[in-house]
């Protein structure tokens, strides 16, 4: 019996032993197979472009392909809370951005998730600039003017934005309110892609663009930008003064992307993937083309999940007071 009994206590203890090493096991050979990088916005949009011009090089750092899935809905909760909802085996990750995970905890009432503690922070990437963008017939040529304009017909005019909760839309929405013009009506798309065509056609009156989607069209002369809505110009904008510049002191909205695992993913898959990133961003074809979009690189010292953590924990506080003040909410 004593035979027999330790031979369980044995096997018992061989089968801890396996457990224990197998998301060890896991973290090792990850990845195994391809691996879903979703982007909770349209096709198309400023998260999307950033995010495919990371898969592709990405991919060929893995040895395995990174999918791109675009799903959209609720201010890009709906595909940021499948991550966090999903299973933690490191084959789906999350592109997100200030609005995924810092605006629509206070936007919303009941937000699917908790962008604080439901994820694993993986690294910051960028920063990108929010641009004033109009119709190109809109009666304005510079902030001064524009004010000027939305507070005389404020109850006429409409702003797009790509969804509740995104960046676009939270950046018109605190340029509204520092500037006294609350009633202006909100459209809602469901990314920035349909939002500037129906600007370009005319069907509204302005957006608070991302850089990397607006910068085309600018330069196209399909709409007409009116301010940089950062502390300092951009560099691929740099004759388009900020609106610091032009008269509200201190004002700023902007946007950032960075990559969130489930929070229960082992560290060493989240680790690896950290690793590639970087190696990505760093790599001069991909940098020189997030560049040319306005995108600022995060510097080393900013690219730890630690940091991550404290921006997203920072970035809920700073938008909190905006939306509160503004009565808006979901």
């Amino acid at each position: 019996m004593k035979t027999i009994a330790r031979r369980s206590l044995l096997a018992l203890a061989a089968a801890a032993s396996l457990a224990a090493a197998a998301p060890a096991a896991t973290a090792q050979t990850w990845p195994a197979r391809p691996v879903t990088m979703i982007i909770p916005f349209a096709a198309g949009g400023p998260t999307d472009v950033l995010g495919r011009i990371m898969a592709e090089r990405m991919s060929q750092i893995l040895g395995q392909q990174v999918i791109v899935e675009n799903v959209g809905g609720a201010g890009g909760m709906t595909g940021t809370a499948r991550v966090s909802r999903g299973s933690p085996d490191g084959y789906t990750f999350v592109l997100g951005t200030v609005g995924t995970h810092a605006v629509n905890q206070t936007l919303y009432a009941q937000p699917l998730y908790n962008a604080a503690t439901d994820f694993a922070p993986v690294t910051l990437i960028a920063e990108v600039p929010l641009i004033l963008i109009t119709r190109k017939d809109f009666p304005a040529n510079n902030l001064q003017e524009f004010i000027a304009q939305v507070k005389a017909n404020e109850a006429k005019m409409q702003f797009a934005s790509a969804g509740p909760g995104s960046a676009v839309h939270l950046g018109c929405l605190y340029l509204n309110s520092v500037i006294g013009t609350n009633g202006v009506t909100h459209v809602p798309y469901r990314g920035s892609a349909p939002a500037i065509q129906d600007l370009i056609s005319g069907r509204v009156d302005y957006m608070c663009e991302i850089s990397s989607t607006a910068l085309s069209h600018i330069q196209g002369n399909s709409v007409k930008a009116l301010a940089t809505l950062t502390a300092a110009r951009t560099a691929v904008l740099p004759n388009l003064p900020t609106a610091q510049e032009q008269g509200l002191q201190g004002f700023e909205a902007y946007t950032w992307n960075a990559f969130f695992f489930h929070k229960d993913t082992p560290p060493a898959i989240v680790e690896r993937l950290r690793a590639a990133t970087i190696e990505a961003m760093d790599t001069p074809a991909v940098r020189e083309r997030l560049e040319g979009l306005g995108a600022i690189i995060a510097a080393p010292q900013r690219r730890g999940g630690a940091y991550l953590d404290r921006l997203v924990k920072s970035e809920i506080e700073k938008w909190a007071g905006p939306i509160r003040a503004s009565g808006v909410s979901q």
